[in-house]
């Protein structure tokens, strides 16, 4: 081997070391981000709300006699500029719909900064498409105006018809403005003010609680953290990153914890969906699950005679009416229940002797006359499963969430007795988690 390739194995190793070093802190971080997991206090959503006028539909919009509250909008609106239209009587527009904007105010939304509104209708309006939306303040839980929106409605689903049919795609009532709000006010909160940090859990528990302020306090070298509750972890800030709070938000966001939960089945008994956590565990315990079918099924069949068919010799003693026995024709029926053909493709029949009515009053269907009659035959299948092949089934104690899901579908049944199991099991005391039904 010459020098040049001895050289260049030489640098692929040390590359493929140097990938492998650097791929090691990676696999050594487990569990989720603290940004994932938790939220800082005050950092949060405001929600804005008001009401407004969208106009320039095209004879969709609100009918005046039946939405009062659009009429009396649309006169306070036109009285602001000028115009009396309370003594001309009655008039009519369904171009106008009166409507609640909803928008989102993020945290540290500045003067000027553009928000998304979105338009839904409170009358019988029946499409905002073309419509534009008249300046509209948005107020705050306090009363106070935060945002004022105006623009042009844009909607996902429309809605078409004619004389005797109409088609709506979508929901044509409800529409978005992009960047259709200005903010006009700041939710007063500086984050260099805080002498102390508070993080709120998404889901809370005292073990990733704890584990937290462990991870912060190790990223600051004291011990500056400490869990209050299930959801809160009060964190003192730092004395070299006072100058720098963004900075330590940032880095504590970024830490690594291991999530823990509780042991905990969810149920919806609606729909039959069961969710069950890692940490799902039961003592021994045996199951048997079975239950009575019993399936009837109805195929009539059709008794039809030959075109006139003539009535024969009466006989005496049917329910004290006489009746008469006539030759008909019956089609052949094979195992599958369908009529048999033969090798030309025509219906077989077959010729039975059946009672025909009489001249009196007869108590079998037919006519006074004592002709044939189409009669039609009952043919009944019950058909009884007590699922006795069902034996009862042994899970052991402390097994998987794994093995549970295989020793439920070892047994056949489906989610919603896998819903009465649960429970079953959790009334005998050997499922050891909490069962929530939705």
């Amino acid at each position: 081997m010459n020098r040049f390739a001895k050289d260049m194995i030489r640098r692929l190793l040390q590359a493929t070391f140097a990938v492998a070093l650097l791929a090691l802190p990676l696999q050594a971080q487990a569990g989720s981000r603290i940004k994932d997991i938790a939220d800082f206090e005050g950092i949060r959503d405001n929600m804005l709300v008001g009401y407004g006028l969208v106009v320039g539909l095209d004879g969709t919009g609100d009918s005046l006699t039946n939405a009062p509250f659009t009429r009396q909008s649309l006169q306070a609106m036109l009285e602001r500029f000028g115009v009396n239209i309370r003594d001309a009587g009655t008039f009519r527009t369904a171009n106008i719909a009166a409507v609640m904007v909803t928008a989102t105010l993020p945290p540290f939304a500045r003067h000027g900064s553009r928000l998304d509104v979105t338009i839904s209708t409170m009358g019988d309006a029946k499409s905002l498409q073309g419509g534009t939306l008249l300046v509209t303040p948005l107020l705050g839980a306090d009363g106070e105006v935060y945002s004022v929106a105006q623009g042009a409605v844009a909607i996902s689903g429309f809605r078409a018809q004619g004389a005797a049919a109409q088609i709506t795609r979508g929901t044509p009532t409800s529409g978005r403005i992009a960047n259709g709000a200005i903010v006009e006010r700041e939710v007063g909160f500086e984050l260099t003010s805080l002498p102390v940090l508070r993080l709120s859990l998404k889901n809370p528990d005292l073990t990733t609680a704890r584990r937290v302020s462990q991870a912060v306090s190790t990223l600051a070298g004291v011990p500056t953290a400490r869990a209050l509750d299930p959801s809160t972890v009060h964190i003192d800030i730092p004395e070299r990153f006072r100058r720098d709070i963004v900075g330590f938000m940032t880095e504590v966001e970024q830490l690594q914890v291991e999530t823990d939960q509780m042991a905990r089945v969810v149920i919806d008994e609606r729909s039959g969906t069961i969710v069950m956590g890692p940490n799902v565990r039961i003592d021994t315990v045996a199951i048997a699950q079975g239950s009575l079918t019993v399936r009837i099924t109805e195929t009539p069949q059709v008794s039809q005679p030959l075109p006139f068919s003539p009535a024969s010799t009466a006989i005496p003693g049917l329910s004290g009416t006489s009746a008469a026995t006539g030759s008909v024709q019956v089609p052949r029926i094979g195992p599958d229940g369908q009529p048999v053909r033969n090798a030309q493709g025509n219906f077989v029949f077959d010729t039975i002797t059946q009672a025909v009515p009489g001249t009196g009053t007869p108590t079998i269907p037919g006519s006074a006359a004592g002709g044939a009659q189409t009669v039609v035959v009952p043919r009944t299948d019950i058909q009884v499963d007590d699922q006795n092949q069902r034996r009862l089934g042994v899970l052991p104690r402390g097994v998987s969430l794994q093995e549970l899901v295989d020793g439920l579908n070892a047994l056949g049944v489906g989610p919603r007795d896998m819903i009465t199991i649960l429970q079953a099991i959790k009334a005998a005391g050997a499922l050891q988690a909490e069962i929530q039904v939705m």
